[in-house]
């Protein structure tokens, strides 16, 4: 990962031609951040690993942060959530689904669609929550939407189980029928429990590991350590390669899809 440097920035890209058909795109952590300033269906620049401050006082290296962007997803980094259905959810009682988060005083708790068929309910740090209410809630979105959103629109097998890799946590979804099955998040330290609770989640699904392809995204390559341990126990392990940016850099779709994706949530709506 890199430290508050560029990743990539379009060569002619300067502040002042930034305009209102330019979206912003955010995934915001309690200490760091990521951005991808998108006009169209191309990708301008794109950073990672931003020191949080920077949102505030982005300075001249990030002075693209200074534009008030009318097109904006801001996603924040859940400290847990719980997928609700739509025939039970009630706004009104976003506080008592909550209660199934174990919410702490410095935690809030948000709500928004998921898909046709579910709500997802979320608590996030107080100091994330502030951070992406700088671009209003209007514009706040659950961390991984549109990642879950991409997948669902590329029509997803039944033989693939797709996960998300984001520095020490991982994201596992599952379609079956076109729908969503199941979605879960899991700490690990290494690649032997990234390799576990991949296959406690097959298991769970009653999902045979020598049958099932992994599609991956986010932090990894196909010959890290990481997918090279998962490679020994299912039948493919594959770099997700929906690319939904047009670039002029050699940046692998899988990395940047969880955050290009959040183009799909630009005004999604948060409670």
């Amino acid at each position: 990962m890199s430290n508050d440097i560029y990743n990539y920035r379009d060569p002619n890209l300067s502040l002042y031609q930034v305009n209102s058909n330019y979206s912003l795109l955010l995934q915001i952590y309690p200490a760091t951040f990521s951005y991808a300033v998108v006009y169209q269906n191309k990708l301008m620049a794109w950073a990672e690993d931003c020191d949080i401050k920077l949102l505030t006082e982005p300075g001249d290296v990030h002075e693209l942060l200074s534009f008030d962007y009318k097109k904006v997803a801001a996603g924040v980094h859940p400290t847990g959530f719980t997928l609700i259905p739509n025939a039970l959810f009630n706004e009104a009682k976003i506080a008592d689904f909550g209660r199934y988060l174990d919410v702490k005083p410095n935690e809030k708790v948000l709500a928004q669609p998921l898909d046709d068929d579910n709500h997802i309910v979320f608590k996030v740090d107080n100091k994330v929550a502030a951070s992406a209410e700088k671009f209003g809630i209007e514009n706040i979105v659950f961390f991984n939407k549109g990642w879950i959103d991409v997948i669902a629109d590329s029509n997803p097998q039944a033989n693939n189980l797709y996960l998300n890799i984001d520095k020490t946590q991982v994201d596992i979804l599952y379609f079956a029928n076109g729908k969503i099955r199941f979605y879960n998040c899991f700490e690990f330290t290494n690649p032997d429990e990234l390799a576990y609770y991949t296959s406690l989640v097959a298991q769970e699904l009653q999902l045979q590991p020598e049958n099932l392809i992994l599609q991956v995204s986010g932090d990894c390559n196909i010959d890290d350590k990481n997918l090279t341990r998962l490679a020994e126990f299912f039948n493919g392990v594959e770099q997700n390669e929906l690319e939904l940016l047009e670039h002029r850099s050699a940046i692998f779709p899988h990395q940047l899809l969880a955050l290009a994706a959040l183009s799909l949530c630009v005004s999604s709506e948060v409670y």
